[in-house]
């Protein structure tokens, strides 16, 4: 009782301080961490421990899935090749930097122990990098390899993870068949992923007209593909990832608007207050942390935790600036696509580079992963150097997150990185699409179900329509999301049998557009929350 009264405490500071860092513009991720490290060391307060199971089996799935839900597949697909060398390689490079590091600098670390800190802290945090460039204007492909990146990642240091602490507790280690268990586990998490996004796909288009079973359902999907999974002994990240960019492909088709309204409202709610709590509840893991070690031996672990830090940070800076390099991967990181073309500068590319370099912020999942070592080895004796490991996981999560969190903006500034305005262009440019179809589609369609004055009138509306986007397709204040009224003297029940089919046809038309890749999925899905507004005053 006295633990829930705490996390009651908890979300109404929370929500105090969203409010806050909303109006001064501050990275919410910061600021709640320091703000639990500033409750943590309050005497009066209980201690509210971080169970690992809990990060791992209730937080985890729900933020991965809706991250791997907002994230465009085709951005994601044609990204997929600088993603997989800094959410593979890198971080297989971190983990041996950093052991390297600890093996030869701090006392007591063998090389077991030395691998298993490596693991911990190599991957950047799908929550904590979506909460630091959020709202930054960063380039959209630039945002989709840093979230790519953080989704996949986690699967592959928790699985070195995995086998690093079998070394240190059976004291055997095989190379040849650590790598083949790796493509096993990753490999069999995919087919758990895509499985289970198939039979949800298959279940959300059986039921119809009920948004608060489809809305259950959303919720239900994350655990049953992570669940799945780990039963089987495979990636339960990498299927939970696979869960949710494959219902968000198919979700134009599956959803209807109630279900899509409704699910957005609950899902911003969930994900608000989950992000919220991890990272205060980081913050509130020191003075537990500290207790753990002994007086003396404080400033001198503080040390090798700036170094340990100091290492992970520079290895990624190292191995993004070398990879820019490699024509794939610099071509990718660039975001130059074929909307960005007239407005890419020369040194975009560059820029853009050192953005993802120092953007690889730790998190919740490294804390989580330190705090679930075992205390025990096989032979009954103490895990060697766990609290260490603990402490020094700490501080690497607390600076990154802090010094490279309240420094990216400021980085951004420096190199003049100008917010993109291509989603509020493209925006327009997609109205006019569908309006010029609607169009088409009022002479060519409508004309046997309409009588002549409501098909003129009809095609007046969009015609004005048309006129309306084209002068302000520059602009940015949505002015052109107003549609002209109603025909004011058409029969109510010729106009509405009209209007039906009208939306109908731009339905069917967005799905096309979408499954085509020619617009970004954020412009598709801003245009689907009108057309959903749109349906839902048609149908009340």
């Amino acid at each position: 009782m006295e633990n829930f009264k705490i996390v009651v405490f908890i979300l109404a500071i929370l929500i105090i301080l969203t409010a806050i860092a909303n109006k001064r513009n501050l990275p919410h991720p910061v600021l709640l961490v320091v703000t639990g490290l500033i409750i943590g060391i309050v005497p009066q307060l209980p201690d509210l421990a971080l169970n690992p199971e809990v990060v791992f089996v209730i937080i985890l799935p729900p933020l991965l899935y809706d991250a791997a839900f907002k994230t465009s597949w085709h951005e994601f697909k044609t990204s997929i090749r600088p993603i997989a060398a800094l959410a593979i390689t890198l971080v297989f490079f971190t983990t041996v930097t950093v052991a390297i590091t600890a093996h030869y600098f701090i006392p007591g670390f063998t090389w077991p122990l030395a691998f298993v800190l490596g693991a911990i802290v190599s991957p950047p945090d799908a929550v904590a990098a979506s909460g630091i460039i959020k709202g930054l204007g960063l380039n959209r492909k630039v945002v989709t390899i840093l979230e790519g990146e953080s989704l996949v990642n986690d699967a592959s240091a928790l699985i070195a993870y995995r086998y690093a602490v079998v070394a240190v507790t059976t004291g055997s280690f095989v190379f040849w068949d650590a790598s083949l268990q790796f493509l096993l586990v990753a490999g069999g998490g995919i087919a758990i992923g895509i499985l289970t996004g198939y039979l949800f796909v298959l279940i959300h288009k059986k039921i119809e007209n009920n948004p608060v079973v489809e809305t259950s359902l959303t919720l239900l999907a994350p655990y049953i593909s992570y669940l799945g999974a780990e039963q089987l002994h495979v990636s339960g990240v990498l299927a939970v990832v696979c869960t949710g960019l494959l219902i968000s492909w198919r979700s134009p088709e599956i959803f209807a608007y109630q279900t899509r309204m409704q699910t957005k409202a609950v899902w911003d709610t969930l994900i608000f207050l989950l992000h919220g709590f991890v990272f205060m509840m980081i913050g509130l893991q020191l003075p537990a942390i500290i207790r753990d070690l002994r007086g003396p031996e404080l400033p001198r672990m503080i040390g090798f935790g700036l170094l340990i830090s100091l290492a992970t940070i520079l290895v990624r800076i190292i191995w993004v600036v070398a990879g820019a390099r490699w024509p794939g991967f610099q071509e990718k990181i660039k975001g130059k696509t074929k909307r960005e073309d007239e407005n890419a500068e020369p040194d975009d590319t560059w820029k853009n580079v050192l953005v993802v370099a120092w953007t690889g912020t730790r998190g919740v999942i490294s804390l989580a992963a330190a705090l679930a070592l075992p205390l025990l080895l096989q032979d009954k004796s103490p895990f060697p150097q766990r609290h260490s490991i603990i402490f020094l996981s700490f501080v690497v999560i607390f600076v990154t997150l802090v010094v490279q969190g309240l420094s990216l903006p400021l980085l951004i500034r420096l190199l003049k990185i100008k917010p993109r305005q291509n989603a509020d262009i493209e925006i327009t440019k997609l109205q006019l699409h569908i309006a010029t179809s609607t169009i088409y589609f009022i002479d060519n369609e409508l004309p046997a179900l309409t009588d002549n004055k409501l098909h003129r009138e009809l095609k007046n509306k969009y015609a004005e329509l048309v006129h309306t986007l084209l002068t302000k397709e520059m602009d940015t204040d949505h002015s052109s999301e107003k549609t002209p009224p109603d025909p004011a003297d058409a029969p109510s029940g010729s106009l509405l049998h009209a209007k039906f089919e009208i939306s109908k046809f731009q339905r069917t038309l967005l799905i096309k557009i979408h499954k085509e890749g020619t617009f970004n999925d954020v412009v598709i899905r801003h245009v689907e929350q009108i057309m959903d507004i749109d349906e839902m005053k048609l149908n009340s």
